[in-house]
C-alpha cells in the first residue's frame, strides 16, 4: 500500500509550498484521497504527477529549420 502524505509532506517532496499543492487539489490536477475532512495524497499519485509533467530533452537531430526560413 502506498504511503499517504499530508499536504505539507507532499509540498516538501516537490520542493514547493503547501499552497501550491492545495491548488493542485482544488483544480483536480492531482489525485487525492478524502478521509472525512482530511486530504491525503498517495505517494504514487505524486510520482505520476511529476512523470506526466516531465519533458524529454531535445537531441541535436531533433531540430529542423522551417521550410520558409533562410539559413
Amino acid at each position: 500500500m502506498d504511503k499517504l502524505l499530508r499536504v505539507d509532506e507532499a509540498a516538501e517532496l516537490l520542493s514547493t509550498t503547501p499552497r501550491f499543492v492545495r491548488r493542485l487539489i482544488a483544480e483536480r490536477r492531482i489525485e487525492f484521497v478524502k478521509l472525512g475532512r482530511l486530504v491525503r495524497i498517495r505517494e504514487s499519485a505524486l510520482i505520476a504527477y511529476v512523470t506526466a509533467g516531465t519533458v524529454a530533452p531535445m537531441n541535436a537531430g531533433d531540430t529542423r529549420r522551417s521550410p520558409g526560413r533562410a539559413a
